[in-house]
């Protein structure tokens, strides 16, 4: 990532397609078109794990870090493989524009699912029992833990009859028997969403575009990687989390922020010669070309919360694994491609390891124009080459939602003094677009609510609410021949054009 690029970020599920979520299907290769006449180099897009409604289907919560999205297999393309038939996909139910309607989309595609994967069992295909062979490792056991969550009404899993969630293997060998198709139609959409994604993943790289994923570096405790896992994780003796995972109270919140993620054992880890983790990051690289990790910062130190505690006050720092993790990883992975995800309260050891290793990490533009502006870490003129500029992220506000409902007086006179002109609403994103694209940063990769220049109803995600989330979607219409030629105009203006 040493050369000047630019890139978009845009979930798949915020992608317009007729069938209320964006897929993998030909908006998603459209896109890739919009990328390449841009001359964007990058796509970056949020974790691809399964979703769950009882997290608002945020993909940062998640059943399996290794597994996919099913709900983002794209109708049309079965179709065209035969999966299913044109009546089959209508009449499509009344879903709602520029927005996902979760219940709506789950009750529909999962009726195709069910199409595709009877018509799909009459058929031998050599391919699916590869693909099945290849990811055994992670497969057997995701598949397994779907079909039980449910027979168990989507129980969590710590409350199943004992000897299943001890993993009894001759329980476990019977229940495959008895779950045997509910398995078996599991393991078919994860083929075809790797199918799917594989081949537009490759269209990507014939426009020269490569693809950023994202990996939370915690997991839910509700997972088929605590299930299967129970020793790399600090769990009690009915399975149950003792310590959970968050960070302590600051500026930001006076109780800390309580994620109540499992903690890893990472000297238990460490032992196996970090294999869970070799597994997690060869699965994301086959996916991605480079992976975003978030909170990069709790592989040096993480806090620790006795899950009896409601606040994250009554935390205790300890240390992560460090440089021995990475130097592990880099011996399997040589070439490893990682943003680290370094914001907030950044302490010297981990601006340390970042460096040691050469990985790029983030400044975001919103965060520029405090009182402190002339030394700000995020302020462009401070910014080295090996870092990746975002005008802002899927957790904060658009620029232009920011620009006219969040930003102080006092921030905004020194946004305006920076710039060195007044600037309207109207004009406040490509202002920002442009401070990114003329840093000396490498990389630039911009919301793609800002590129349209959309309000506060675009945003993504407000985090720490639990509702209403990660719906937004843009419209086709939105994406106007200008919005193409300014972009173009400012990519190539600056070095970026790939």
């Amino acid at each position: 990532m040493k050369i000047r690029r630019s890139g978009i970020l845009l979930h798949i599920t915020s992608l317009p397609s007729p069938y209320g979520i964006g897929d993998l299907g030909p908006w998603a290769y459209k896109f890739v078109d919009f990328l390449f006449e841009t001359k964007q180099g990058f796509w970056q897009v949020l974790p691809l794990n399964p979703t769950d409604p009882a997290y608002d289907n945020s993909p940062y919560h998640s059943i399996s870090a290794l597994a996919s999205n099913s709900l983002l297999i794209s109708p049309e393309l079965m179709v065209q493989e035969g999966l299913l038939n044109k009546t089959d996909i209508e009449p499509l139910p009344p879903f709602p524009k520029g927005k996902v309607d979760y219940d709506t989309v789950i009750a529909y595609k999962k009726r195709l699912f069910h199409l595709a994967y009877e018509r799909f069992k009459k058929k031998k295909n050599y391919d699916y029992q590869r693909f099945c062979s290849e990811n055994g490792y992670w497969l057997e056991d995701f598949s397994l833990f779907v079909s039980l969550k449910t027979h168990f009404q989507g129980k969590v899993w710590s409350k199943w009859p004992p000897e299943i969630r001890d993993r009894q293997p001759e329980v476990l060998l019977s229940l495959k028997r008895e779950l045997q198709d509910r398995i078996e139609q599991e393991k078919f959409l994860q083929y075809i969403f790797y199918k799917q994604w594989l081949s537009l993943k490759d269209y990507c790289h014939q426009k020269n575009i490569h693809i950023i994923g994202d990996m939370p570096i915690y997991v839910d405790y509700d997972s088929v990687d605590v299930w299967a896992n129970p020793e790399i994780f600090k769990l009690d003796s009915e399975k149950k989390p003792y310590v959970v995972a968050g960070v302590p109270p600051d500026y930001f919140s006076e109780t800390g922020q309580r994620w109540g993620n499992p903690v890893y054992k990472w000297e238990v880890l460490k032992e196996t010669g970090y294999a869970w983790w070799i597994q997690r990051m060869g699965r994301a690289l086959k996916l991605y070309d480079v992976v975003r990790i978030d909170h990069f910062r709790g592989f040096v130190g993480y806090w620790e919360i006795p899950a009896s505690e409601k606040t994250a006050i009554k935390g205790r720092w300890l240390d992560g694994p460090g440089e021995d993790f990475f130097k592990v990883m880099l011996k399997r992975f040589p070439c490893l491609p990682i943003i680290a995800e370094d914001l907030g309260v950044i302490t010297p050891d981990v601006r340390e390891l970042v460096s040691r290793f050469q990985f790029p990490g983030m400044k975001l533009l919103i965060f520029a124009f405090g009182p402190d502006l002339p030394t700000n870490p995020y302020i462009p003129h401070n910014y080295t080459q090996n870092c990746v500029v975002y005008t802002g992220t899927h957790d904060n506000n658009t620029i232009k939602g920011w620009f006219e409902k969040e930003i102080t007086p006092e921030d905004k006179k020194r946004l305006l003094q920076y710039l060195g002109h007044q600037v309207s609403g109207e004009e406040i994103h490509w202002e920002l677009i442009r401070l990114a694209m003329m840093s000396v940063a490498n990389t630039v990769i911009l919301p793609m609510q800002d590129v349209l220049g959309l309000g506060k109803e675009a945003r993504m995600n407000r985090p720490a609410t639990t509702s209403g989330n990660w719906r937004w979607r843009f419209l086709p219409e939105q994406l106007t021949p200008e919005v193409t030629r300014r972009l173009l105009e400012m990519t190539k203006t600056y070095g970026r054009a790939s």
